[in-house]
């Protein structure tokens, strides 16, 4: 492994990880293609689906450590929020992670290009007066969150992601829940999805550890400096970022499998 081959990953770690943090997001929505077509463009050996989708599932896990710890003081962890799905979506993504190991990598890709475009829909429904609502008065359909986060987490621990990328709009479109809380909460949620994707991806053998490790060292710098960026950030600008790196992403795996 030369030295253009380490720093090309270490990037794409701390871009990923620093737009994760301040988006609430685990990042693999974004690092999941750049790990997929950026090392070859620099004449560098490609990864494939299963090691991809294995990287991006240990690396979610220490990104989002940094993002909650960051986010720990001002009222925006939702505690109920994070019980009811982050256990849901902790048992979708263990049988997601481990069942993965029998899929073909085109239908890993297909799976996170269904999930990409879904998300991107999603983003763009207008969220009229959620940032008016005050955090201490946020309610939600426990039961609704619970559901919708184990399909998730199945879908998500498939690809190696924790899903936070249809979270997201998940909270903000269907739970109604304020902007700032539902980044924070999402990176809480996704820490906990990010232990069963890790633990199935790693117990079927699907992890390249020194590139994994390489992204988990850039994670842990730049998580933090990006949730610290999200806080200072408008609202609005920050739906927007995230909608079009979703439509995006979705644009690209399709146009691969197509």
């Amino acid at each position: 492994m030369d030295i253009g081959f380490l720093v090309v990953i270490f990037l794409i770690g701390f871009i990923g990880s620093y737009i994760s943090g301040m988006l609430g997001i685990g990042g693999s929505i974004i690092k999941y293609p750049m790990l997929l077509y950026i090392p070859p463009l620099f004449g560098l050996a490609a990864f494939s689906a299963h090691e991809v989708s294995g990287i991006s599932a240990v690396q979610v896990f220490f990104a989002t450590i940094g993002g909650v710890w960051a986010y720990r003081k001002g009222g925006y962890l939702n505690k109920a929020l994070i019980v009811y799905m982050g256990g849901a979506i902790l048992i979708g993504s263990f049988v997601g992670g481990y069942g993965s190991k029998m899929m073909s990598e085109g239908g890993i890709n297909l799976v996170y290009g269904i999930l990409a475009l879904i998300a991107a829909v999603m983003m763009f429904i207008p969220k009229k007066g959620i940032d008016d609502i005050p955090l201490d008065q946020v309610t939600f359909n426990k039961w609704l969150a619970a559901s919708l986060a184990l399909i998730v987490g199945v879908g998500a621990g498939i690809v190696g992601a924790a899903g936070a990328f249809l979270l997201v709009p998940i909270m903000l479109v269907v739970l109604k829940i304020p902007t700032r809380m539902t980044i924070a909460s999402s990176l809480a949620i996704t820490f906990i999805s990010s232990i069963g994707a890790t633990v199935g991806k790693i117990t079927t053998g699907q992890v390249d550890f020194v590139p994994a490790l390489i992204m988990v060292v850039a994670s842990l710098i730049a998580s933090p400096l990006g949730a610290m960026a999200g806080k200072k950030v408008n609202t609005k600008i920050l739906q927007y970022i995230l909608a079009f790196l979703i439509l995006g992403t979705a644009i690209k795996i399709w146009m691969d499998i197509l």
